[in-house]
């Protein structure tokens, strides 16, 4: 069975840096994983907060026995979106990232695919 899990090594990954405006730093995403994204400070930080991401992406996936796109397919879509948030929700996602040693988009990446797993099972 441990054959059958996919591996972060397995999957291409694209850093870019974000704007002072984003934040700063550098975001990883993975164009075979939609939603699948993570940052850091550093290029090096982006990596280690993607196998993060990656390892919390690939566990929903498995649990609701979703099918996983194969490394190199490019994925049903980027994987990639800009979201605006009011400055005290932006506050208490920074404050729970922090308190659980996470990013603030692989919390957000977390609680949404959280999310959309609980309205998949109740319709």
């Amino acid at each position: 069975m441990a054959a059958n899990i996919p591996h972060f090594e397995d999957y291409p990954f694209k850093i870019t840096p974000l704007s002072e405006d984003e934040g700063g730093g550098y975001l990883i995403t993975f164009p075979d994983l939609p939603g699948c994204m993570s940052d850091g400070e550093t290029p090096e930080e982006a990596v280690e907060m993607g196998r993060d991401a990656f390892a919390s992406w690939m566990a929903v996936y498995l649990e609701d026995e979703r099918e996983i796109p194969a490394p190199g397919s490019g994925g049903p879509a980027s994987g990639k979106f800009n979201l605006r948030a009011p400055k005290s929700l932006h506050a208490k996602l920074a404050r729970q990232a922090e308190a659980e040693g996470v990013s603030m988009n692989t919390l957000a990446v977390a609680l949404l695919a959280e999310g959309l797993g609980r309205k998949q099972v109740g319709g």
